[in-house]
């Protein structure tokens, strides 16, 4: 059976200021200061115009290539893009009122209560949305009064829902004892649920195909839905599925760290390859927790903070079109638990042993997704530019095979490489953001191939020192060169 394809990628952006109070450092930070340090935060956070005219959020949902971040001098939050659009090839960048009414639409257990005046002012938002139908929007209706959501706020463990600064509604814990139940935790995995939700009614709208035809969803989000008895027994892909109408699909949750979208994708091709599956759809929302992560660097800096967009990823897995292009099987690569953790190791084991087992060069890959944080928002806080350092180390493995000269590295970098572009959301950066512009560029016949490099720390869980890595390459469809081939001789014998 041919190697599986990649038909389709989908990438959206939800912009939430509001809840950059809830990610897991201002959390924290605020907690020590509330004063300074929210009022500091308010201060720094975004608009939504602002936010869409952003350059890597444009790139994150298509509207333009990560080289054009090339030719806009940085800082990038000084040079918003004139004609921007929040609907991208690939997806959207959501507003915050949206994204609230679309919170309650994925809440099944009444965990949310939204204010009387707010409900209706978030149900028409939606209402003009494509992908929500009337009958889905009914959650949103009615509200509460206001004195009842304090109430609840003050004596209950709910957390305060803020748009614009305004309470608007909140959310509940489910156990007065369960802290895996707690509104705080509930917000992370319904804001998983939400935006992934989003971004597969983008891929099944950029793909075509019914919901219905949807055999199998893969979760790679890294929010560990559970209970108490149960603390990541999953179940967001399910969730996602049954918010998107794949009534004919099942699903799981797939735990990686920041690998983990390419561990599902991986699970995805092997599926399809073995004929088990036909259409399985991988799909992650985003990571609430990582809301502001890096913003006291950028409060010292006086930039805005950037951290302030939940992202979402899809992707369609199927048997070979003849068209899309192919995943190369015998191309993965992997992170052998005895490979060590030095950087040159981990890239050794991803790039050279998977290039050598294909017979390629370093120079034959077109372009090297890595991972793709975007420098402005972690050379402030200190972090350094994830992906330029990379890139690099690819560079100096072509040195040391004699492939390119040490002061060709910066224009390798340039050449096979690209600005990070995606948001700090984990899993999010890894590697495949680039994926939709990779199948563009091969299908238009712009690049040949693209390898897709992830790596993951597994000693944050504190069970292990070890960290983790995955690779895979695409290229183009050799069904998609004979008919270019065809096209060209009769296009030849139709000008003889």
């Amino acid at each position: 059976m041919p190697d599986p394809v990649i038909q389709s990628c989908s990438y959206i952006l939800a912009h939430a200021p509001d809840f950059v109070r809830y990610g897991s450092k201002p959390t924290r930070e605020i907690a020590e200061k509330p004063g300074d340090v929210l009022t500091a935060i308010v201060k720094h956070l975004r608009n939504f115009d602002d936010a869409v005219a952003y350059p890597p959020n444009q790139v994150f949902i298509g509207n333009l290539h990560p080289d054009f971040l090339n030719g806009i001098d940085q800082p990038w939050y000084e040079h918003p893009i004139q004609n921007y659009s929040r609907y991208g090839t690939y997806g959207e960048i959501m507003p915050e009122d949206e994204f609230l009414g679309l919170l309650k639409l994925a809440d099944d257990f009444d965990l949310i209560w939204l204010e009387k005046s707010a409900a209706p002012l978030l149900k028409s938002r939606l209402e003009i949305h494509p992908y929500w139908r009337a009958a889905d929007l009914g959650k949103i209706e009615g509200g509460v009064d206001i004195t009842r959501i304090n109430e609840r706020i003050k004596n209950h463990g709910s957390l305060p829902l803020y748009m614009h600064g305004r309470i608007v509604g909140c959310i509940h814990r489910q156990h007065d004892a369960d802290d895996t139940l707690k509104a705080h935790v509930l917000m992370e995995n319904l804001m998983a649920k939400a935006s992934g939700a989003l971004a597969l009614k983008h891929l099944l709208s950029n793909a075509y195909p019914p919901p219905t035809a949807i055999d199998l969803l893969l979760n790679c989000s890294e929010e560990a839905v559970g209970d108490r008895y149960n603390r990541g027994g999953g179940g967001i892909a399910k969730a996602i599925g049954e918010m998107c109408g794949c009534v004919s699909a099942t699903g799981c949750d797939i735990k990686a760290f920041c690998v983990g979208p390419l561990y599902a994708l991986l699970q995805a091709f092997a599926l399809i390859k073995a004929g088990i599956f036909k259409k399985i759809a991988v799909v992650g929302g985003g990571s609430m927790a990582k809301l502001g992560m890096k913003f006291q660097g950028h409060v010292a800096k006086e930039m805005p903070i950037l951290e302030d967009v939940v992202g979402g990823i899809a992707f369609l897995v199927t048997e070979d079109d003849g068209l899309s292009p192919r995943v190369r099987l015998d191309s993965v690569g992997k992170h052998d638990i005895g490979s060590g953790s030095s950087q040159q190791s981990i890239m050794e084991s991803l790039v050279l042993k998977p290039l050598d087992r294909m017979g390629m060069q370093i120079s034959d890959v077109a372009k090297y997704a890595v991972e793709l944080q975007n420098p402005e928002v972690t050379v402030p806080a200190g972090s350094g530019n994830v992906p330029l350092t990379n890139y690099r180390m690819i560079g100096a493995l072509a040195v040391l095979r004699k492939e390119i000269k040490r002061d060709e590295i910066e224009h390798f970098v340039l050449e096979h490489g690209m600005p990070g572009f995606a948001p700090t959301q984990g899993h999010i950066p890894a590697a495949v953001p680039f994926l939709g512009h990779a199948i563009d560029g091969i299908r238009e016949g712009k690049i040949s191939n693209a390898m897709f490099i992830a790596r993951g720390s597994l000693f944050l869980g504190r069970m292990t020192q070890l960290s983790d890595g995955l690779s895979f390459l695409i290229e183009r469809n050799p069904g998609a060169i004979k008919q270019c081939l065809r096209k060209r001789k009769d296009e030849s014998h139709v000008q003889g």
